[in-house]
């Protein structure tokens, strides 16, 4: 079995691994773990999600120290994941410590983390906010070409996967809005003899002028069996 084909049966298997997991944190989860068995150089990883209002966030990572290189990110607002990730797919370095791209960052990150390699993968870009994978080493030129290769693969198919769990997930919400809605309907119809098409111009009204959304208004009513 030569290389091309070993690292796509390895993908397939971690798009499968991906795709069974249910909700969006989960599966970052799996993706940080996987990138450690998917590339030899990592030694850790965390999937960051960055807004433009400079804001990142790390819903899933290895280890603490992998949490802690976004952290430090946010505090000298400085660092790859705000700046070049916008606009490049993928971001390497080879030695913090010495690395002057982006200020301070590269060498407080390395004397506080131990880390010295890294590689940023972005995963999506959207208007305001984008997704990227990040894989880190203790040591120093950790990553090759190949490391790169996989990289890449990995942080499409996690992208992917993502990006359907999160679907998933807003359909769900909506589908339990909806279900809260009707109730409260079927409710306000019964109690106050009104059609549907009243009970519910009735229940968006008062959310209109309370500033409440409609699902809560919703909730409300099938709580307390009364409208305020």
């Amino acid at each position: 079995m030569d290389k091309l084909e070993s690292l796509s049966r390895r993908m397939a298997d971690v798009a499968r691994a991906l795709q069974a997991e249910q909700g969006s944190i989960a599966t970052m989860d799996m993706a940080v773990s996987l990138a450690i068995d998917v590339v030899p150089g990592a030694e850790d990883a965390a999937i960051s999600l960055v807004h433009r209002a400079r804001i990142v966030e790390s819903p899933a990572f290895t280890s603490e120290r992998a949490a802690l290189i976004d952290r430090i990110q946010q505090e000298v607002g400085e660092g790859p994941l705000l700046s070049d990730v916008w606009d490049q797919e993928v971001i390497s370095c080879a030695d913090l410590a010495t690395e002057t791209r982006w200020g301070d960052w590269g060498p407080r990150a390395s004397k506080e983390t131990g880390i010295q390699s890294m590689l940023c993968f972005r995963m999506f870009a959207q208007k305001n906010r984008l997704g990227a994978l990040c894989l880190y080493s203790t040591l120093p030129n950790a990553f090759v070409f190949a490391d790169v290769e996989s990289g890449i693969s990995l942080a499409a198919h996690t992208a992917i996967a993502v990006i359907v769990a999160q679907d998933d997930e807003t359909k769900d919400i909506a589908l339990d809005s909806r279900s809260l809605i009707g109730q409260a309907t079927g409710i306000a119809m019964e109690r106050y003899g009104i059609d549907a098409v009243r009970a519910f111009a009735v229940l968006k009204r008062i959310s209109q002028d309370s500033n409440v959304k409609l699902h809560e208004v919703a909730a409300e009513l099938i709580r307390t069996r009364s409208l305020p």
